[in-house]
């Protein structure tokens, strides 16, 4: 699967390494290109997730404002909840499509 920003691949990983939650595809962190990403100020608490770390994507000389999402240290129950420990994974929204 990919994450991709009109022809930019952002990530890319098997399918078999990706979680779905809540209809979104969790990228793991290694296959996330992290040099296109850059961390946001944008507060979001997830009342069963935890805090939400929100990313930028740069696409050549622009700045996507919050493309990008992850929870770095979400609450244990969460896992509990989506069988599989997602810290850090990431997962894209607006403009950018995930694709086979």
């Amino acid at each position: 699967m990919k994450a991709v920003l009109n022809d930019t691949v952002i990530a890319e990983a098997p399918e078999s390494d990706l979680i779905k939650i809540e209809g979104n595809w969790y990228f793991p962190p290694s296959s996330v290109n992290a040099d296109l990403l850059e961390k946001s100020d944008t507060p979001y608490l997830c009342p069963w997730k935890g805090e939400c770390q929100y990313f930028s994507i740069k696409q050549g000389g622009t700045l996507l404002q919050d493309r990008a999402f992850s929870y770095p240290t979400p609450y244990p129950s969460a896992f509990d909840r989506v069988g599989k420990d997602f810290s850090g994974y990431v997962a894209f929204w607006k403009d950018v499509q995930v694709v086979e």
